[in-house]
């Protein structure tokens, strides 16, 4: 979604696409091994849950907690915070599990880009 502002130029308002962090499983994974196990969940299980967190109704794909939750080559460290969202969402109500002990946030950027050119306007 785009809206304008008093000069006409577009501002991004949603949380997506790269201005959306990316967040870092833990323990490589084995946080979110440790929580399905406790809501005795299989990957298949999880993904299908994740459907009901998700207000689109789409949820995560069995391949996406596959990627999360392996220890193998297919691993992968980070994903969308709306995927760690729905993943850790869907683990809570079953386990309480919260999703800060699931995911955790990149490290700290030093980058200025982060600033918003509003907030760099009113500076000036």
């Amino acid at each position: 979604m785009h809206q304008r502002t008093s000069d006409g130029a577009a501002t991004n308002t949603t949380w997506h696409g790269e201005h959306m962090p990316k967040l870092n499983r833990k323990g490589e994974g084995k946080p979110l091994r440790d929580a399905m196990d406790r809501a005795d969940l299989t990957i298949e299980e999880l993904a299908e849950a994740t459907k009901e967190v998700d207000p689109a109704g789409k949820g995560i794909s069995p391949a996406t907690v596959g990627r999360l939750t392996s220890r193998g080559k297919s691993a992968r460290d980070r994903c969308e915070l709306t995927t760690a969202w729905f993943v850790a969402e869907a683990l809570h109500r079953r386990t309480n599990a919260p999703l800060q002990d699931l995911f955790a946030m990149p490290p700290h950027s030093t980058s200025t880009e982060e600033r918003s050119r509003s907030d760099a306007a009113n500076e000036a």
